[in-house]
């Protein structure tokens, strides 16, 4: 089983490992890509007014220390990338809370996908960093034209039941055949039902965290459907490769 869950513009600051080493991460037939989208935002780190317009920040304090990063990639130490990303799904998922052996589980099943490295291991050394799905880079199409053609044959590849829990925006950088998607609504007293962000956030954060501390074998919608149930949550069998979460 797989879990690939999508990646958040909050990062953790700092690490105690050694800078970026491409060939550690995980699928290295995408180091290529990742080289290129590296060597851009650095360079585009020199011209912070261009930095803003291309990765959509702003002219705060905060929003120029995002550049720094980028101009450090390179350079910056790095941390797993399970602890890098923060932010409401990191927070539901509570990786430091799990246990050893959810641990060691995490460490097989889940991935995240990122704007510039395509997707990592939960356990593969980054840095932080700014690159957003949408960004639109010099010299470069839409993120969506450079990944497509490597990110979803190096994911086709893997042999393994695939739960899709990223953003439309990062699914279309490399979408995954027969992957199994969830969508968390909310439910109204009149049974109307609406996609809140914070709670798709949320609730995907614990689905993650159920499949790292399950022991049963998920293979299929079926199974996967299963474990939720059996951990509290309401799931609805939409099709053969998609899951409604419903909350209250």
């Amino acid at each position: 089983m797989l879990v690939i869950l999508p990646p958040s513009e909050t990062k953790s600051d700092g690490g105690t490992a050694v800078p970026l080493d491409l060939d550690s991460l995980t699928l290295p037939r995408l180091n290529g890509v990742r080289r290129r989208l590296g060597d851009a935002v650095v360079d585009l780190s020199s011209d912070l007014d261009a930095s803003r317009a291309a990765l959509g920040l702003g002219t705060s304090d905060a929003a120029i220390a995002e550049v720094d990063r980028n101009a450090d990639l390179w350079r910056a130490p790095t941390r797993t990338a399970i602890t890098r990303y923060t932010g409401v799904l990191y927070d539901a998922l509570d990786y430091p809370g799990l246990t050893r052996a959810s641990k060691t589980k995490a460490a097989d099943r889940l991935m995240i996908g990122s704007a510039l490295f395509g997707v990592v291991a939960a356990t593969d050394l980054i840095p932080a960093y700014r690159l957003s799905g949408g960004s639109k880079l010099p010299g470069f199409g839409t993120l969506g034209s450079v990944w497509k053609p490597v990110l979803s044959p190096a994911l086709d590849a893997i042999d393994e039941f695939v739960l899709d829990l990223r953003s439309g925006v990062y699914q279309k950088l490399g979408p995954v055949s027969g992957a199994v998607t969830a969508t968390v609504v909310t439910e109204g007293a009149d049974g109307s039902r609406k996609v809140v962000s914070h709670f798709n956030k949320h609730h995907k954060g614990l689905i993650a965290r159920e499949l790292v501390r399950t022991r049963r074998t998920v293979r299929d919608v079926n199974a996967l459907a299963a474990v939720l149930s059996d951990a509290g949550q309401r799931v609805e069998i939409t099709s053969p490769v998609e899951v409604t979460v419903v909350t209250d």
